[in-house]
């Protein structure tokens, strides 16, 4: 019985890996389009920031620290302040990318101004997102430079401002841009394959010889989306060498808990991509409604601006889009080496959207052939 079931589908998997070859216009979805895209982005895509959250660690708690703190919660280049108790706290909203930019200040703040020893002020930006990072970093020692300037013109001593970078110490823009990109490539190549795939059986007119086939709906599925799930897995990971090799991005996670994470997100994708394929009639149809849920899937998974600065209600809405989840741990893996529990936070979801994406396109496609 077993052997049966995979006999047949492995028969409707060879023979979707055989007709997406010979289709010219998907063989230029799979070689062509993410290979030119990887380049053009790289060299070509731009960012701006707009607001800006952080996090506070005043060991100082004293009366020049609070008035120094109380320039940047009255600039409108920030959007809110978070105090932490200590380091960890720091370290951690830091690292989970729940604000962009942490300021610290150290216990002996007050007392070096007044001792007119001179004191420091240590901005942390977020390298990830690289772009912003140095926006941050600059208005930030704006904000402690106006500062400082008002205590050398009252004799006190100066503040010396020590800007780092966490996780991409030089803010290269192409370490963001890139490991992004991976996420936005696989994105379309898996979705637009999985979405052509039923809708050209109808279209050349041998979805009814499926359907006569000893296929069950479930094979069906099975073998339309085995295949796309390959090649989109294979080209990211074609793309992950050549980021490392030709652009010298330092990956600094597990390459397997990568591997298997990329692949859950894929399969996430593949649900979306069938349930189109499965309400189209035409190939046309199906790359349309593949484009109309791109568009909205980029804007909403933190790509083009923070999630934190979105409204309220579309930040609850990202938690349904797996394009968001794909790009937190393609960019975690590459620059943070994210450790397991924060590939979990991220994959968990991306299992539920699979199996909620995965059901619906079942569903779908056995009405259909009712």
């Amino acid at each position: 019985m077993i052997t049966d079931f995979l006999r047949r589908v492995w028969a409707l998997i060879k023979k979707e890996f055989i007709t997406i070859w010979n289709d010219p216009k998907s063989r230029a979805i799979i070689m062509l389009l993410p290979i030119v895209q990887l380049v053009i982005f790289a060299n070509a895509a731009t960012m701006e920031v707009q607001n800006i959250n952080a996090v506070v660690l005043d060991k100082s708690q004293s009366v020049e620290s609070r008035e120094m703190l109380s320039r940047f919660e009255n600039s409108p280049r920030f959007r809110f302040f978070v105090y932490a108790k200590d380091e960890d706290e720091f370290q951690k909203l830091l690292d989970n990318q729940i604000v962009q930019m942490g300021i610290n200040i150290q216990n002996d703040f007050s007392r070096d101004i007044k001792s007119g020893r001179g004191t420091n002020v240590q901005i942390i930006s977020d390298g990830r997102q690289t772009n912003s990072a140095a926006i941050a970093a600059g208005y930030a020692s704006q904000i402690v430079a106006g500062y400082n300037a008002d205590l050398t013109d009252n004799n006190g001593a100066g503040i010396n401002i020590s800007v780092r970078n966490w996780f991409n110490p030089n803010l290269i823009y192409q370490w963001y841009i890139l490991t992004v990109i991976v996420a936005m490539l696989a994105l379309i190549t898996t979705l637009v394959l999985t979405a052509l795939s039923i809708a050209r059986e109808r279209e050349v007119g041998t979805f009814d010889q499926l359907i006569v086939s000893p296929l069950s709906s479930f094979e069906i599925l099975l073998g339309k989306s085995i295949p796309p799930l390959i090649i989109s897995l294979t080209l990211t990971m074609i793309m992950v060498g050549m980021i490392e090799l030709f652009f010298h991005v330092p990956f600094r996670g597990s390459i397997i808990v990568f591997f298997f994470a990329i692949a859950i997100s894929l399969l996430a994708i593949v649900g979306v991509g069938l349930y189109f394929s499965s309400i189209s009639n035409t190939q046309q149809q199906a790359i349309l409604s593949a484009m109309t849920f791109m568009m909205p899937a980029v804007l909403l998974s933190g790509f083009i601006s923070p999630i934190g600065d979105m409204p309220i209600g579309w930040q609850y809405v990202t938690y349904l889009n797996p394009v968001r989840f794909f790009i937190a741990l393609t960019r975690g893996l590459f620059l943070k080496g994210m450790g397991i529990e924060e590939v979990l936070t991220n994959v968990i979801p991306l299992v539920i959207i699979a199996a909620l994406t995965l059901t619906l396109a079942g569903r779908t496609f056995k009405r259909k052939l009712g």
